[in-house]
């Protein structure tokens, strides 16, 4: 599968959340602030998640189209399956 440049920098702006949170840590900052953030990057890896398997998903489904080989049902069970895998 071919990303797209906007999950790339999705992630590009996780990472700068993590080197933020390291450096609240070396700051010794209040763990509820640290806390919140951690929690904030969860979401944001959660969001990035859903991209990519619906943006999979929906090429796969695309293909199953043209091919007509009718195995959706099949793709959209896999992609539930990801995204429960995930939590």
């Amino acid at each position: 599968m071919k990303y797209d440049n906007q999950v790339k920098n999705r992630l590009k702006r996780i990472e700068g959340q993590v080197r933020g949170v390291l450096k609240m840590m070396e700051e010794q900052k209040d763990c509820k602030e640290v806390v919140a953030q951690l929690s904030a990057i969860r979401s944001a890896v959660d969001r990035a998640i859903a991209v990519v398997v619906s943006t999979n998903l929906e090429y796969c489904i695309r293909q199953d189209i043209e091919n007509g080989s009718h195995e959706s049902e099949k793709l959209i069970q896999e992609a539930v399956e990801l995204l429960v895998k995930s939590r």
